[in-house]
């Protein structure tokens, strides 16, 4: 019978974690180490997943406070416009964007030397945590994407039985779709999007069919527009039978993981 001897194991072990730590520190096992991300999407997840020394520009909506909720964090961090020249000078090796711009934006990325990531704008959770194990990876950050995809699976074993139907409101009566990734959300949070004609909801059909649950948007709440006006309209203040909470819109904009700390957030809210 072999005889295992504990503490040449030990030792073993040790060494076979250092050498680890030796191999992920050697420049060829690195991750990128200049990164941009050219809209407020990506910069999000980039602010999640990356090493703060690996970021050298993120879009200027992130330095934004109207726009997005981790703006202190983003404005330590260079900006750019969104655009492959505003960036080609940093010399990045790792550009992360969504799909959609322009077809020869691969080829301008190859002629700086840059890998060009494009994550597709996720149409369900699923779709979500697919995406950050993509960017994880890219990143050399695999460990950090898993991390945030068990915070999101936590969140997702941990949904409310029961739910209390809403309507999700932001400026001019725009809400979600019953089915899409915000609603999605909202049910982590024991809250279930009212289907909507159009996902848009007017002013009277609030008031003839009030909601058990209004979820209103602050997204740019203290500006003067129309938009916004239509959220102060007196009318919605006399709905006795409904409930109104607040959310913070900017986090809704891509529905991405930095909707985290909202959706606990509103779980509280709506208990």
């Amino acid at each position: 019978m072999q005889v295992v001897n504990f503490r040449t194991t030990r030792k073993f072990l040790r060494f076979a974690m250092g050498f680890a730590a030796l191999l992920a520190a050697h420049p060829a096992f690195a991750g990128p180490r200049r990164v941009v991300s050219l809209n407020l999407c990506t910069d999000d997840m980039v602010l999640l997943l990356a090493d703060p020394g690996q970021i050298a520009s993120l879009s200027y909506l992130s330095h934004d406070p109207r726009e997005s909720a981790l703006w202190r964090i983003a404005r330590r961090h260079a900006s750019n416009d969104g655009s492959m020249l505003s960036v080609a000078a940093l010399k990045p090796d790792l550009i992360v964007s969504t799909g959609g711009g322009p077809r020869d934006r691969a080829t301008l990325a190859r002629a700086i030397g840059a890998r060009i990531v494009d994550l597709p704008y996720p149409l369900s959770l699923d779709d979500l945590e697919a995406g950050i194990r993509q960017l994880a990876a890219a990143l050399g950050q695999p460990a950090r994407g898993i991390r945030l995809i068990a915070q999101i699976a936590a969140v997702r074993r941990s949904t409310p039985r029961q739910s209390r139907e809403a309507i999700f409101l932001s400026g001019g009566g725009r809400s979600l779709s019953a089915t899409g990734l915000g609603a999605q959300w909202l049910r982590l949070a024991g809250i279930r999007q009212q289907a909507l004609p159009g996902d848009r909801i007017g002013v009277e059909a609030l008031l003839r069919h009030p909601p058990q649950l209004l979820v209103r948007s602050t997204y740019r709440a203290g500006e003067t527009s129309r938009e916004g006006a239509w959220l102060s309209h007196p009318a919605l203040r006399t709905m006795p039978r409904t409930r109104t909470i607040t959310t913070d819109g900017r986090r809704w904009t891509c529905m991405g993981p930095s909707l985290l700390p909202e959706i606990l957030r509103l779980r509280t809210l709506n208990r």
